[in-house]
């Protein structure tokens, strides 16, 4: 087990999650600008509400806004909260644009990934799927270098 940031080791479930009435996961621990759990009793950046709920397009312009302000993390929870109460035939779209907003927060320490190929790889991909659905191509991920 590696020591999260901040935190117990991972998989370490000595400490109780918190929890809602109905037994869903709450992360009342305050984070960090990345979005990273910080020591209960820290400092940390202000998140959204659990219980946000935004017509779409103050989704998109909240997220947007986070996004223009580095907090890429942030928007993540905006889209997260969107995709999570949006209609069956819209959710995979509020659910992928809520992963872009994660791997924008995760692509600051990356490892030495090739993240801006991957981002051309992407942008290709979505342009193959808006020009005629779903591509039958595949995403690498290179070291950089």
């Amino acid at each position: 087990m590696t020591a999260g940031p901040g935190g117990p080791p991972a998989g370490d479930t000595s400490l109780p999650r918190d929890r809602d009435q109905a037994g869903r996961a709450r992360n009342a621990r305050p984070r960090d600008v990345l979005g990273r759990p910080l020591p209960r009793g820290a400092d940390g950046e202000p998140t959204m509400p659990a219980d946000l709920a935004l017509a779409p397009a103050e989704s998109l312009a909240l997220a947007q806004r986070l996004l223009d302000e580095g907090r890429a993390f942030h928007a993540h929870e905006v889209l997260e909260a969107a995709w999570k109460a949006a209609p069956a035939a819209e959710r995979e779209l509020w659910r992928g644009l809520a992963q872009i907003a994660v791997g924008l927060t995760h692509a600051r320490a990356p490892y030495g990934i090739d993240a801006a190929q991957a981002a051309r790889q992407a942008a290709s991909l979505a342009d193959q799927i808006d020009a005629a659905g779903l591509p039958a191509g595949r995403i690498s991920f290179r070291l950089a270098g």
